[in-house]
């Protein structure tokens, strides 16, 4: 059996020692064995027991870790005699080929150590996984149920090659156990709704079947793929790369359900993969769950009622008026969340009032301000710009602004795709529209920073497309631009990664 495939068969009690982690982990063990009583941790919140996975460490960091005590340290990267020092300190440390099988292990351990009764729902794709994670955890919470989430704003822990979520989750069960006094490991979390990135890497490599390992760690009952499309370019160039990194998440579910969005050509074809001890739930257009517009002449062809809205089984479960959100690639998330939790047996009417009172994560086409309209999107890949920017231009009353941050410092190709993208979806927009781009060099750290390199290509493929634009360096210069330009009936949409996560604050203090 592959490393990536293991089903991690492994001790969840107080006696599991380090060479019995490094044999799972199919890593090395330097320095003395020892016994594992804390939880999986990174270094700077760990605590006597634990163990802290870490990429790389050095001596200081060992030096660190020997005063807080910890049981012992996996990497995959021990610098300047790391090793020497661990064994000097009475550390064990264990060296691996690959960390992402030791955040997988972590993961695993921890299901089963503190959440070995849960209801595990996976969810992956290119776009959409963070709104669709966290409209399931509502849904969920609302129906009263004890659920975990990784999914944040940032999506910062959807990496899963970190033990953040392994420590989230410990945690808390063990604040559940203080709450209802009872154990953390007698089943008080009832599920847990993990966001897996489709695709990771490390030191500009892919980590190859990330979204693979991880489900198969996780060992879900239900599997979500929203779509598929071009992102993390460098570590993939090709759809065809992006849907083999999604498909592991298919073929790694051993039994229960797969949602699956019958729009997306690709994500439909992941079907033919489902064997006989899972199950595929289809949303979308003449599936079981959709949502039909009125326009449609299905609606009065199958006798519906004359209502746009998300029907089941071909009776109206939400109109559309009352949906959190209306454009396209949101409705799409809101049917996989709904999918879902049908399948966990969640009732129509705990679904209904979870869908209805769901608001939005932080930057996920977020109405932040009325005359102007202002609107906040994390977009930041090809198919979400076009979706994003679509979905303003039909909600506009007047013109629309666009402000695109470039993303800093992750190469040339990434930055031509997503100024054409931008190009194009300003070209097919029949209302007049600006657009404003921005560097974000007055707040984005080193490890964002837009090269002169990627600056010149974005702008110079917006000139190929005979866009106009204005260029501000500064962030907040573009802010304050858009807003000296725009009247009370326009919609600005700011658009981008981190180049743009500091504009909804920006611009409230200038309003």
């Amino acid at each position: 059996m592959s490393v990536e495939m293991e089903q991690f068969t492994q001790k969840t009690d107080s006696k599991i020692t380090t060479s019995y982690i490094a044999k799972k982990v199919h890593g090395e063990l330097f320095g003395p064995e020892k016994i594992f009583k804390g939880i999986f941790n990174t270094l700077g919140h760990s605590k006597s027991g634990d163990i802290v996975i870490r990429h790389w460490i050095n001596p200081e960091g060992i030096k660190i870790a020997s005063k807080k005590e910890v049981a012992g340290i996996i990497t995959q990267d021990p610098r300047d005699n790391a090793i020497k020092y661990a064994v000097k300190y009475g550390i064990s440390i264990i060296v691996v080929e690959k960390i992402e099988i030791a955040n997988a292990f972590a993961l695993n351990w921890t299901i089963k150590k503190f959440a070995p009764q849960s209801h595990r729902v996976v969810v992956t794709g290119t776009n959409g996984k963070s709104t669709t994670s966290h409209m399931i955890f509502h849904i969920l919470q609302t129906a009263g149920w004890n659920v975990y989430t990784n999914t944040d704003s940032k999506s910062e822990f959807n990496s899963l090659i970190d033990p953040m979520v392994p420590k989230q989750i410990s945690e808390y069960a063990l604040k559940l156990s203080k709450s209802r006094k009872k154990p953390a490991n007698s089943g008080l979390i009832d599920a847990l709704v993990i966001e897996v990135s489709e695709v990771q890497g490390w030191l500009d490599k892919v980590m190859k079947g990330h979204a693979l390992i991880m489900t198969n760690a996780i060992n879900p009952e239900i599997v979500v793929i929203t779509n598929v499309a071009l992102d993390h370019i460098g570590l993939i160039n090709s759809l065809e790369e992006s849907y083999e990194e999604i498909l592991g998440s298919v073929k790694s579910i051993k039994s229960g359900v797969v949602v699956l969005n019958s729009n997306d050509d690709l994500v439909k074809k992941m079907g033919s993969y489902i064997d006989g001890k899972t199950r595929p739930f289809y949303h979308g257009h003449g599936c079981k769950l959709e949502f039909i517009d009125n326009s449609y002449k299905e609606i009065n062809s199958a006798g519906l009622d004359n209502v746009s809205g998300i029907y089941f089984n071909k009776k109206l479960l939400i109109a559309m008026e009352k949906l959190p959100f209306k454009s396209k690639h949101f409705i799409e998330n809101t049917l996989s969340a709904i999918s879902a939790c049908i399948c966990l047996d969640i009732s129509l009417n705990q679904i209904i009032k979870g869908v209805e009172s769901y608001n939005a994560l932080k930057r996920r086409f977020s109405v932040i301000n009325e005359h102007p309209t202002i609107i906040d999107d994390f977009a930041h890949n090809p198919d979400g710009i076009k979706a994003t920017i679509k979905s303003a231009a039909v909600t506009s009353k007047g013109k629309l602004w666009v402000v695109c941050s470039i993303r800093g410092s992750r190469g040339d190709e990434i930055n031509i795709i997503n100024s054409k993208a931008v190009a194009e979806s300003l070209i097919e927009l029949k209302s007049e529209y600006g657009l404003i781009i921005s560097g974000s060099s007055d707040v984005v750290d080193n490890l964002n920073v837009v090269e002169d390199h990627e600056k010149k290509v974005f702008l110079e493929t917006l000139t190929k497309y005979q866009i106009e634009y204005i260029f501000e360096e500064e962030l907040k210069n573009a802010l304050k631009k858009v807003l000296e330009i725009s009247n009370d009936n326009d919609t600005i949409l700011l658009i981008g990664a981190q180049g743009m996560d500091p504009a909804s604050d920006l611009i409230g203090e200038m309003i």
